[in-house]
């Protein structure tokens, strides 16, 4: 089932101005996380918003789950979606727990149910629950924050999440981590995600689905590793350093290019890196550790494989095709 449904949505402020939304159809299915990229201006953040009805269309459609959202009240439709923001936006009055419950409460859930789905939450979001359930907002770090505006956008268990530059505000550091947790927590309930970013690692790293947009139009819509490969225009090639071949090999899983151990198999004797690491790092240990390769262990820690150089070499430059689900212009 598709998820959202954009159909030839226009946004105009004003009559005679350029619109912030031009012409958009984009076609969203159940389970990806579909990332909006492009500079300031270029429109991504106010599609994003007209799917929730902060900022309603000018001209076309939205669907979601197959049902015009004009025909849903406002209020209806924000209770069915989660909404997480750059600047997170907790209540500073109220604990964690009250936080993460707002939209429940509002549903009647009941208090049983409340809890457990708040300690649920908090695990998820890697915030034990006896620590820092009984929290206020100025009590955390921005990180912390951030995972609880995660933890309280899922409240509801919404099938559909709105990220507006969640992690903009972040330190390097600590986005890094926050981008590892939503990829840990997309693995483990499948929502499916409209993620708006104008930072292009961050984006390759994230999406399942990419898409570019420039003066208010979507310019090309698909895998990474296919836009990577096969721009659209200039302008998207550069925007994503198409010509950078460790860009490229950043979205090469090293699962796919790894020889399985044997019985005669020589494991490395450097760095470990799990299957769902990428082909960059599996380099970068390579040349930092001047070893012949580099062993690959499963999600328990037992050795699967090897990578070596010339494993890297093959796939090096090379775009793989696959269906992305979504379609664009």
């Amino acid at each position: 089932m598709s998820a959202v449904i954009f159909e030839h949505v226009v946004k105009r402020y004003g009559v005679a101005g350029r619109p912030a939304v031009d012409d958009c159809s984009l076609t969203v299915e159940e389970g990806q996380l579909v990332v909006l990229l492009g500079p300031s201006g270029c429109g991504k953040t106010t599609l994003l918003k007209m799917v929730n009805r902060i900022v309603e269309p000018t001209a076309g459609r939205i669907l979601v789950d197959d049902t015009d959202i004009q025909t849903l009240s406002a209020t209806e439709l924000r209770r069915r979606i989660g909404y997480v923001i750059q600047q997170i936006g907790l209540f500073p009055h109220m604990s964690v727990e009250d936080n993460v419950a707002t939209v429940p409460r509002l549903l009647r859930w009941d208090k049983a149910r409340i809890d457990r789905r708040i300690d649920e939450l908090l695990d998820l979001v890697n915030l034990p629950p006896a620590k820092y359930r009984k929290r206020r907002p100025r009590q955390l770090s921005g990180g912390e924050q951030q995972r609880v505006g995660i933890a309280r956008a899922m409240a509801a268990d919404p099938a559909l999440l709105l990220m507006d530059e969640p992690f903009g505000a972040i330190d390097a550091i600590t986005r890094t981590h926050l981008q590892d947790e939503m990829l840990h927590i997309q693995q483990l309930v499948r929502k499916t995600i409209l993620f708006v970013t104008h930072d292009v690692e961050e984006a390759l790293r994230l999406a399942d689905v990419l898409v570019v947009m420039r003066d208010g139009r979507i310019l090309q819509a698909g895998v990474p590793r296919d836009i990577l490969a096969h721009p659209a225009d200039a302008f998207v090639a550069e925007l994503v350093g198409a010509d950078d071949p460790l860009r490229r090999l950043s979205l090469v899983p090293v699962a796919e290019i790894m020889q399985p151990l044997g019985r005669d198999s020589v494991a490395g004797n450097g760095h470990t890196i799990s299957t769902s690491g990428d082909a960059r790092t599996a380099l970068g240990f390579l040349v930092g550790d001047r070893a012949a390769c580099v062993t690959v262990v499963d999600a328990d820690g037992r050795p699967v494989g090897t990578v070596t150089l010339d494993d890297i070499e093959a796939v090096a430059g090379v775009g793989a095709g696959a269906e992305t689900g979504v379609h664009g212009p």
